[in-house]
């Protein structure tokens, strides 16, 4: 099985061995490998090429800074298809990225609860203003 997308990303191919044993999770595994396309139309196009393959694939998840399908190939590992937009500067000032918790509007309302968890962190003084 090939995947490839145009550009620098290349092509991926998958082996499929279905003799073998299947792989476990631990130190060293694979989560999910994602690739990026330019827009909602190039990655409907991939996604119906993915479908029409016989492999199952998400429907488009908004995930609000951008939008993603997923599937699995034959040994397991979750692929992703993300898009480029709308992008991290969709609700934040992009001279002010990272500098706080930006939430998607979906989990605002657990905010005290996630913010709860995190642990403190001290910005730079590079990111602050300050001279050491």
């Amino acid at each position: 099985m090939r995947f490839g997308c145009r550009g620098l990303a290349g092509v991926v191919d998958i082996r499929q061995t279905p003799e073998q044993q299947r792989g476990a999770w631990g130190v060293g595994t694979v989560h999910h490998l994602a690739w990026r396309v330019r827009d909602d139309a190039e990655q409907l196009a991939m996604r119906d090429q993915i479908e029409m393959s016989g492999s199952r694939i998400t429907p488009v998840i908004d995930r609000f800074w951008f939008k993603s399908v997923y599937f699995r190939e034959p040994g397991g590992v979750l692929f992703e298809i993300a898009t480029d937009g709308p992008g991290f500067t969709t609700d934040e000032d992009p001279s002010h990225l990272g500098e706080s918790l930006v939430l998607p509007p979906w989990l605002e309302g657990m905010r005290g609860q996630i913010e709860g968890t995190l642990p403190a962190l001290t910005l730079p003084s590079s990111l602050t203003g300050v001279r050491e």
